[in-house]
């Protein structure tokens, strides 16, 4: 019989709280799994980059064909679901099993905001806003580089960076896995999002083992994207910015730095590493905003964002369900859901790490709701920012940014600001550190899978943390096109990682109800 939520959940067993309490124990059928299905993907690469290219092209396309109208439906419902719980009388449930959090608000924002962003959230936020206004989106049909085109850009940059995407990172599988988790004493692994259909047979059963392999397998492909890229794009700014050769020794160079950056602040875990370096971020971040509102811009960036956000509003539906033109939707929206779905049960499991005694109702107001508006916010004041001075200027942003040129754009960008020079070598530091961040709460959270425990070996962070950017190294070595495939990889992990996240539409409902019950709010 297929256990029920109502149930005491007979997993709580001696042997299942061993493997919830022993950080020691490493479950290796998932270390091999996931480890080797990288390695053979970097062999790939290095023996033969054009047939590994080839076939994630091949198999992208399958993925985006087969499955992106069925993500588009699942981002919706996480979103309204998430919301419908928030704002009901379950809202008030108390998860983690502690009354009060670990830590205070803002640290617990900081890291959020850091971690989910990431350096996609500098470079993109200068290049996708610049990308829909040279080529407008097919929904709202405006003309290419018109001021009419403005608003459009800006709407559906939110659309792939706001409410949605935040939403399937963390509001309802935080709630399962949490309760899963601390109150039911489960090992906190992306396979017990599946133990309310599967039960025991989940937690022991090789079936288990590549549930987990496939969730650590997508967010390695999705950070080690991140870090190859980094990697590049520092190496161009450094080259723009102070004439430094832009090769393969100072991608290399600039490598090992963020190795040693977010693997020392992996191993001194969440409440110091991680937490000292997404504060720092979030402040330089601030200090960037409030310059551009202040020397850049200002009028333009609060108009931009008030009639963006409006459109944004009321379109948000036919922006999320559109499907009249398929070639536009995979490599823009259908892509970024690939990529924010690869990521979701490994985020959940590092958001279920740093909200314990959080409600409901605090942790989708935050992720659902909050951080999409300011990153919508941050948009606007980067990209909005790189319209505006090319409105004012046709050419200024848009002929550096041809090709999909992203640090050309955030550079082009930051040029014409006062202090240009200093700004621009701020915003890369800022990107640095958004990485950084990423790059250490994954690295702790993958290591979390291995053991079950929210306190993992410090060897396995080191492990996972040195792996990954080794990885990137190799594949940076071959060309960008080697992190290319990896970052489209993503995608094609995202088809099985979907549906692990499926069942918490109807869980996360159930668990909020009986935590209701038990707390007294019903």
């Amino acid at each position: 019989m297929k256990p029920t939520l109502d149930l005491s959940l007979q997993a709580s067993t001696e042997s299942t709280r061993a493997a919830a309490t022993a950080p020691s124990q490493v479950d290796w059928p998932v270390f091999l799994l996931s480890g080797g299905m990288i390695i053979l993907f970097v062999g790939m690469a290095v023996v033969d980059i054009d047939a590994l290219s080839s076939f994630v092209s091949v198999s992208f396309s399958w993925a985006t064909k087969y499955f992106g109208a069925y993500w588009q439906v699942l981002l919706l419902a996480t979103f309204f679901i998430s919301l419908g719980l928030a704002f009901s009388r379950c809202g008030g449930v108390r998860l983690g099993k502690q009354d009060v959090p670990d830590m205070n608000t803002f640290k617990w924002v900081s890291i959020i905001l850091c971690t989910l962003l990431a350096g996609g959230g500098v470079f993109w936020a200068a290049a996708e806003p610049m990308a829909h206004f040279t080529a407008p989106p097919p929904l709202f049909g405006t003309e290419a580089n018109a001021a009419e085109s403005v608003y459009p850009a800006l709407a559906q940059s939110y659309m792939h960076w706001g409410f949605l995407a935040w939403a399937i990172v963390g509001s309802l599988t935080s709630i399962v896995l949490m309760y899963l988790h601390y109150h039911r004493g489960l090992p906190l692994k992306p396979r017990a999002l599946l133990y309310p259909i599967f039960g025991d047979y989940v937690l022991r059963s090789w079936f288990g083992a590549l549930v987990d392999a496939a969730c650590v397998l997508a967010v390695i492909a999705g950070t080690v994207g991140p870090i190859g890229f980094l990697a590049l794009q520092v190496s161009f700014g450094l080259s723009e910015l102070f004439g430094i050769a832009d090769n393969y020794l100072t991608q290399l160079v600039i490598l090992l730095a963020l190795i040693g950056l977010y693997t020392v602040s992996a191993v001194s875990g969440i409440t110091r590493g991680i937490q000292l370096l997404s504060r720092f971020n979030i402040c330089l971040a601030l200090g960037l905003m409030a310059f551009i509102l202040l020397f850049g811009p200002t009028a333009f960036i609060f108009d931009a964002f008030i009639q963006s956000f409006g459109l944004y509003v009321n379109q948000f539906i036919p922006m999320a369900t559109f499907r009249a033109n398929l070639a536009w939707l995979d490599w823009w929206t259908v892509f970024f859901w690939g990529w924010f779905l690869g990521y979701g049960p490994l985020m959940a499991m590092f958001i279920a790490r740093i909200s314990r005694g959080r409600t409901v109702r605090e942790i989708v107001i935050m992720i659902s709701l909050l951080a999409p508006v300011v990153t919508c916010f941050w948009f606007t004041i980067v990209g909005g920012s790189g319209i505006a001075f090319e409105l004012a200027n046709p050419g200024v942003i848009s002929e550096p940014f041809k090709g999909m040129n992203l640090p050309a754009a955030l550079l082009a960008m930051t040029q014409q600001l006062p202090m240009g020079f200093v700004i621009s070598v701020l915003f890369l530091i800022l990107t640095t550190i958004f990485v950084a961040t990423t790059g250490n709460s994954m690295t702790y959270t993958v290591s979390m899978v291995m053991t079950g425990t929210d306190h993992p070996a410090t060897w396995l962070r080191v492990f996972w943390g040195v792996m990954m950017g080794l990885v990137a190294a190799v594949l940076i070595s071959i060309g960008s096109g080697g992190v290319s495939a990896l970052q489209s990889f993503i995608v094609i992990c995202a088809v099985p990682v979907s549906l692990i996240l499926l069942p918490s539409l109807w869980n996360a409902p159930q668990i909020a109800r009986r935590l209701a019950r038990e707390q007294g709010l019903r």
